[in-house]
Formats: C-alpha cells, sequence, structure tokens
C-alpha cells in the first residue's frame, strides 16, 4: 500500500512562496510519473506539475516560471516550490504518485493540503 504524506501548506499573502512537501516510504516516484494537482472551489480538478521517473519536468501554463517540481529519491520525496503565489493559486494541492505520465493521474493521492492567497 502507497500511502503519501503532503505538508507545507497555509496561508501566505500575493506575493509569497511556499514548498509543499510529498513523502512515501517506499521508492515509486523513481519509477513512475509524480503529479502535483489543485482544486480550488466550485473548479475542476487541474494538473500543475509533474515530474517523470527520469526527471523531466512540466507544468501548466499558470504556474510556468513560479512553480518548480523537484524530487530528492535519498528522501522519497517530491516538493513543489511556489513562488511569487497570487489570490488565484488559492486550493487544494494534491500529491499524485504512480503515473504513466501524458496528463494522466495515478493510483495514489495524498490527503490534500490547503494553500491560501490573500492579503
Amino acid at each position: 500500500q502507497v500511502q503519501l504524506v503532503e505538508s507545507g501548506g497555509g496561508r501566505v499573502q500575493p506575493g509569497g512562496s511556499l514548498r509543499l512537501s510529498c513523502a512515501t516510504s517506499g521508492s515509486i516516484f523513481r519509477f513512475y510519473t509524480t503529479n502535483w494537482y489543485r482544486q480550488a472551489p466550485g473548479k475542476q480538478r487541474e494538473l500543475v506539475a509533474s515530474i517523470s521517473s527520469d526527471g523531466r519536468t512540466n507544468s501548466a501554463d499558470s504556474v510556468k516560471g513560479r512553480f518548480t517540481i523537484s524530487r530528492d529519491d535519498a528522501k522519497n520525496t517530491v516538493y513543489l516550490q511556489m513562488n511569487s503565489l497570487k489570490p488565484e493559486d488559492t486550493a487544494v494541492y494534491y500529491c499524485n504518485a504512480g503515473s504513466f505520465g501524458q496528463g494522466q493521474p495515478g493510483l495514489y493521492w495524498g490527503q490534500g493540503t490547503q494553500v491560501t492567497v490573500s492579503s
């Protein structure tokens, strides 16, 4: 059973930064694509960023240049560094693992962490 534990959410002012973490006990991140999704109230779930097993990254146009996904294999952890945050980034952010890429979600989801950007 794959468990994903997210942390790092919170409330921040516009222009601020947060770093989300997604930790697991096994090595799934090294063999499959890992994604960060977000969902705001009343909106569809949105794929924010992905990192493949070989380290290639991709991000949505809405966050390109502001958000960076990375991975630490020694710690079995994937990060989402979020800079220059905007109110429209407010959402619950979910880590998703076990994906085969191509923008498709994998089987495993974290519990979600709330990010609120507000003055």
